[in-house]
């Protein structure tokens, strides 16, 4: 005859009490356990991805908002000529480009001259500045070298991942090819994603991504109205006041303004040193040039994107620039913004869901 099995619980030949290991997936408790450990382990794994494919991940998402700026184009041009959709994305993609070339083969040679010379007064006035607060005793100890070793090298960490022209070429090319495929048919790639997705989660996925495609489609119309106005207007008043520079200092603003928060006071003190070195009075105007645009945009603009989008604290844009840029350099600050506004878009979204279901019968809810 064999020897009976022990079973759990019981006591084996030895005498002692058998409790189930950790291969035995037919125990419930065991089960329990097994789920709680790939769900710790599929964390880490999502930790060590995140850093390993931190730039990769980031270029997927600038891909992304371009593909929403092309969209929304699209939808905006469609309302006016009622052609297929393929010829009105040609349409929009072409004149973004064309636009981009304009400016370049038109005023590329005023420009670079005068990036040249913002390159000089700006490192003259900040020697200046820097050597008057030196003189009034309120620098660190090491003066001068101290100081400077540590701002540029905190500079130097935040655009590590860009340090060289051919990254930024190829990222620039990968987040264009990206954005254009996905503008081509979204619907594709919402599809996919569902596929992974369990059936009956299907439909309320179909719903937040609707919503946050047209939250972030909003959020990128008014960046882009932000940008013109803060760009032109710059140019406009500085050239009426009579302060160098008046036209780089302008594009400089406008592409600086679709960073919040960072890229105006990163304008701002660009257009003050440019403007102090023409003089008191140029210095005081373009004081008064940066309150007021920034106030139009601050007051008009970004107050009616927020009404139409999602309200976003500054506080909160702040705080995850700073994070995102310190983790993942220009690309994370460049896009913490769209990042946030979809977090924000879909957890309120998903809790709206949950909330409905959970106030429907529960007949219903099969």
């Amino acid at each position: 005859m064999s020897e009976a099995k022990p079973r759990p619980g019981k006591a084996g030949p030895t005498g002692h009490v058998e409790q189930p290991g950790p291969a035995d997936l037919s125990n419930l408790q065991v089960r329990i356990e097994a789920r709680r450990a790939m769900v710790w382990i599929g964390l880490a794994l999502a930790v060590a991805g995140l850093v390993v494919l931190a730039q990769p991940i980031l270029l997927i998402i600038g891909g992304l908002v371009f593909a929403v700026i092309l969209d929304g184009g699209t939808r905006l041009l469609g309302r006016v000529l009622p052609i297929p959709r393929g010829w009105r994305l040609a349409i929009v993609t072409l004149a973004g480009f064309g636009f981009i070339a304009w400016t370049f083969y038109f005023a590329g040679t005023t420009l670079a001259a005068q990036a040249g010379t913002l390159r000089v007064v700006v490192a003259e006035q900040t020697t200046r500045f820097l050597a008057s607060v030196d003189a009034a005793g309120l620098l660190p100890k090491g003066g001068l070298p101290s100081l400077g070793s540590q701002l540029f090298g905190g500079v130097g960490r935040l655009t590590s991942a860009i340090s060289t022209v051919l990254g930024v070429i190829s990222s620039v090319i990968m987040i264009l090819v990206i954005g254009i495929f996905i503008a081509i048919e979204p619907r594709l790639y919402d599809r996919g994603v569902a596929w992974m997705m369990p059936i009956e989660r299907r439909a309320s996925f179909y719903d937040i991504s609707t919503h946050v495609g047209f939250v972030l489609r909003r959020l990128m119309a008014g960046r882009i109205v932000g940008m013109l106005v803060e760009g032109v207007g710059t140019w406009l008043m500085l050239q009426w006041g009579g302060v160098p520079l008046a036209a780089l200092l302008g594009l400089l603003t406008g592409l600086l303004a679709f960073i919040p928060n960072i890229g105006a006071i990163v304008s701002g003190l660009l257009m003050v040193a440019v403007g102090f070195s023409a003089g008191t009075d140029a210095g005081v105007w373009a004081i008064a040039t940066y309150f007021i645009v920034q106030s139009v945009d601050g007051y008009l603009i970004v107050p009616y994107v927020a009404r139409r989008t999602v309200d976003l604290a500054p506080a909160l844009v702040l705080a995850a620039q700073l994070v995102f840029g310190a983790l993942f350099g220009f690309m994370g600050l460049l896009l913490a913004d769209p990042i946030i506004a979809t977090i924000k878009t879909g957890l309120e979204d998903l809790s709206k869901h949950k909330a409905r279901l959970k106030a429907m019968p529960a007949k219903s809810r099969k």
